[in-house]
């Protein structure tokens, strides 16, 4: 029983301040420390700050690609 609770509550790093922050399900926001951290992580990913780096095919790669037909 232990070991469980050990697991399930640790110290990490909120990804949006680096703050110290409880992994825990008394935690709410986990893995952030606050209402605001996710707000703004959320904000980010709603304003397509975090995007994926591709450069788009060219016309041939379209035409070698069946998935893309």
């Amino acid at each position: 029983m232990s070991d469980s609770v050990s697991f399930s509550e640790r110290i990490v790093r909120c990804p949006a301040c680096g703050e110290d922050s409880w992994y825990a399900p008394r935690n709410p926001y986990r893995p952030f420390c606050s209402a605001r951290c996710k707000g703004l992580d959320l904000g980010a990913w709603a304003s397509e700050s975090f995007r994926v780096a591709a450069q788009p095919p060219t016309d041939d790669e379209a035409v070698d690609d069946p998935r893309l037909q």
